[in-house]
């Protein structure tokens, strides 16, 4: 499910930690693969969120049905969240069971449940569920609900402030792996049941997935080991300009870049060079793309002189096309992904 441009940026992030605390080259490995694990632990715990949400909102409605002067609304609460369809299905999942369990995840304990009633409290005002009560149950206006409720608790500053001291990158990782998630949801359709395969964000039992996997980790491979090569290559295209002032951001990517240059041939030059400008974009300094695109330009004129850039195979032209749909994150600006306006308190 990991697109490779995220995978790329995965890689410069355990480049960049290998820089920072030098180690050996099965360390950093091994440190990337738990790495890409925790992405599967952020993506299921998101998921399993869900279904909490849901479950917790039936224990606050029968809290209220408890009160000392409980509303008529209280004492006949309408258990559309608790009973979404689309939601018990996912809870009666057993792959979403097993993911959890792997994970580890836990909701229980003081501080969960305030942070699920503070979310429920909120998402109640919200005028999306005042709609939502007033329709039939069904599984596709269940589905879209559901969707609605993921989008706000991924968007509820409690709910992320408590999962990011879980993991150093969450932070960094948390909108991207929610975007994955809320796609995954809304590609499941009627037929969903308990057996239906939930993906990890990095699974294993698809071929697709490995093989990104598999191109991630030869690249952070690939590139520790050029890393000699490709700081000389730096120096004699500076120009005047002193290496030590190169932004370190800006040295890792150029590793990269040429690392897949000269040991992927199935992606073409104007992919990596792309890939790469739009990563500085994203990691690097302002006027980094500029950098990266004009060194890269004079790097491709060098290996190709020396024959060390060979692009072959027919799925080349492909490729670009996959490779640029891949690129960035999903566009927030589409109303099926953007953020939950949340009312005035």
């Amino acid at each position: 499910m990991l697109s490779r441009h995220f995978l790329r940026s995965k890689v410069l992030q355990a480049l960049y930690a290998a820089k920072a605390d030098p180690v050996e080259l099965n360390v950093v490995e091994k440190n990337y693969k738990h790495q890409i694990s925790r992405l599967n632990d952020l993506g299921t715990i998101q998921l399993a969120a869900l279904v909490h949400f849901a479950e917790f909102s039936g224990v606050l409605m029968d809290e209220a049905q408890h009160k000392f002067l409980p509303s008529e609304e209280d004492l006949n609460p309408i258990r559309r969240i608790p009973e979404n369809i689309f939601i018990m299905r996912l809870a009666d999942n057993y792959d979403l069971r097993r993911h959890s369990e792997a994970a580890n995840v836990n909701w229980g304990g003081v501080d969960c449940d305030r942070i699920f009633r503070q979310a429920y409290q909120a998402f109640v005002k919200y005028p999306e569920y005042k709609a939502y009560l007033e329709t039939e149950p069904s599984f596709d206006t269940d589905q879209k609900f559901a969707l609605s409720i993921f989008k706000f608790l991924m968007n509820f500053d409690s709910l992320r402030d408590f999962l990011y001291p879980q993991s150093l990158l969450w932070e960094d990782d948390f909108d991207q792996i929610a975007q994955y998630n809320f796609m995954m949801l809304k590609g499941l359709d009627d037929t969903t049941d308990e057996a239906t395969p939930i993906p990890l964000m990095h699974d294993e039992r698809y071929e697709k997935d490995n093989e990104a996997f598999e191109f991630s980790r030869n690249l952070l491979l690939a590139t520790m080991r050029h890393f000699p090569e490709v700081e000389v290559m730096i120096r004699k295209h500076l120009n005047g300009w002193e290496f030590d002032r190169v932004a370190l951001m800006d040295v890792l990517l150029l590793n990269m870049a040429v690392a897949e240059l000269t040991e992927f041939p199935s992606i073409p030059e104007r992919v990596t060079v792309d890939e790469y400008i739009e990563l500085s974009k994203e990691f690097s300094t302002e006027r980094s793309k500029l950098f990266i695109n004009g060194i890269l330009d004079k790097f491709i004129i060098e290996l190709r002189s020396a024959g060390r850039i060979s692009k072959s195979g027919r799925g080349l032209i492909n490729t670009a096309i996959f490779e640029n749909e891949e690129s960035g994150l999903l566009d927030f600006s589409d109303p099926n992904v953007a953020n939950i306006q949340f009312p005035e308190s």
